[in-house]
């Protein structure tokens, strides 16, 4: 890339940038309030969300937690509870403690947090899990959809839960969504119709 960006930002969102890249202009966004995400110091894809948000993404297993960010986090020190799979949202992070986790979101409702009974739970990437996060819809979880009833929560710590009334359909949707990452969204498309296909034979 260039030392000065020729065209808008948007042009370089969903484009592998590397540290030292030039990808917005500073100096022309004058009255605007622009917020850095993370990674800006890696290579990876830039990213965009609105109304003014840029990060760099890329395929990471450390995830560093950010205030308002959702997880799934395992209870480790509760008597009663260890091992409990929760679905919980990042309130407060402090360097210098473990952050603070709600099963309530910022305005006091549980909404979609808690504890997520059965199902599967596996790891993945940073990047793979805001990829499935993004809006409009993550193709492959868009086709899935569209074929199969399943339900998921996505952590942005890399951990990823389904579950289905089936076993089998838990174990396509698990497969399908660890092998997308590194597909366009035509290719997660195909792949999905294909795993689909496999599921029919099979049953």
């Amino acid at each position: 890339m260039e030392d000065k960006p020729t065209s808008s930002p948007t042009s370089f969102v969903d484009q592998s940038v590397v540290p030292g890249d030039v990808v917005l202009d500073l100096s022309n966004m004058t009255n605007q309030t622009l917020k850095l995400g993370g990674g800006l110091r890696q290579a990876g894809k830039l990213r965009f969300s609105k109304p003014n948000k840029y990060w760099v993404e890329s395929s990471q297993k450390r995830y560093v937690p950010h205030a308002g960010d959702s997880v799934l986090g395992i209870v480790v020190d509760s008597k009663a509870d260890i091992g409990t799979l929760l679905y919980v949202w990042v309130v407060k992070v402090n360097p210098s403690m473990n952050p603070e986790l709600s099963c309530t979101d910022a305005s006091r409702k549980a909404a979609e947090f808690g504890q997520l009974k059965g199902g599967y739970m596996f790891e993945s990437s940073t990047g793979l899990s805001r990829m499935l996060l993004s809006s409009p819809t993550c193709p492959v979880l868009d086709a899935l959809g569209k074929k199969l009833s399943f339900e998921t929560a996505v952590g942005l710590n890399g951990r990823i839960w389904v579950n289905a009334s089936s076993p089998s359909t838990v174990i396509v949707v698990a497969n399908a969504i660890m092998n997308s990452e590194s597909l366009s969204g035509v290719q997660q498309r195909i792949m999905v119709e294909k795993l689909i296909q496999n599921l029919k034979l099979s049953t």
